[in-house]
């Protein structure tokens, strides 16, 4: 059997547990027992002290945390429910998932999901920390990305929006910017040809017009010159007069 070993330096309490090699089998059974039960509490300790430690990495303004609001009331009105530890739970349980299909892993739980600093006008804090190693925290960036992969599911999870459901520093849409399918130089581009056409229009409509002004200003003053010709006829006698070629061949003569 396996002896119970104490390495050096340790306290004279252990030192004094060390069972000698040849010693009686009871005595190594006994050694064996307490280094079992020394390996559980030393687990027990781990276990019992890390959540404390974690607690302590979640603090407002930390460097790889984020704020959260809530604003159940504006969003539901009449039909708003109350927040409590169900739903703080509910959070942590959607904040495990969206890590999970960020990192396409199965390690994360709610225990990964610390909060801190609530109030009761639902405003907290939280970080999230490694399932590997729980004294180490997950960068704040990674954390964003896996928050605006799974926004639409964390919003239907609360029947909120993102302007009901605020994670403060983060993108209000937890998405992708919007890229517009048309890019924007085509718009501009598209603005000016349009402007340009609608230039050529205007002025070929406006020489169209003023070329039928033009056209109705010479028959105008057609019909003028007519009207002042027919003045000279009226009642069928022509009042211009008519020349009479007898008197002056007489006159032609007379001088001589």
């Amino acid at each position: 059997m396996p002896s119970l070993t104490v390495p050096p330096g340790a306290p004279p309490i252990l030192q004094s547990l060390t069972v000698p090699p040849g010693a009686p089998p009871i005595l190594q059974s006994l050694a064996v027992t307490l280094e079992r039960m020394l390996v559980r509490i030393l687990v027990l300790l781990y276990l019992a002290g890390a959540p404390a430690l974690a607690q302590t990495l979640c603090q407002p303004n930390a460097s790889n945390g984020y704020r959260v609001r809530i604003s159940i009331k504006t969003a539901l009105g009449n039909q708003a429910y109350e927040w409590n530890e169900n739903e703080m739970f509910l959070f942590r349980a959607t904040m495990a998932f969206a890590m999970r299909r960020y990192y396409k892993t199965e390690t994360y739980n709610v225990d990964n999901i610390i909060v801190c600093n609530q109030t009761r006008r639902v405003s907290f804090w939280f970080v999230v920390i490694s399932p590997e190693n729980p004294t180490m925290l997950i960068p704040k960036a990674d954390v964003e990305k896996a928050v605006s992969m799974s926004r639409h599911r964390i919003n239907n999870a609360f029947l909120l929006t993102d302007r009901t459901l605020e994670f403060l520093g983060i993108y209000p849409t937890l998405a992708e910017p919007v890229n517009p399918d048309t890019p924007p130089w085509l718009i501009v581009f598209g603005v000016v040809i349009g402007a340009v056409f609608a230039g050529i229009i205007a002025l070929l409509v406006s020489s169209l017009l003023q070329k039928r002004r033009k056209e109705k200003g010479m028959m105008e003053d057609g019909q003028d010159e007519e009207d002042r010709q027919m003045k000279g006829v009226e009642n069928g006698i022509n009042l211009d007069g008519i020349y009479n070629r007898g008197f002056t061949d007489d006159d032609r003569f007379t001088k001589l």
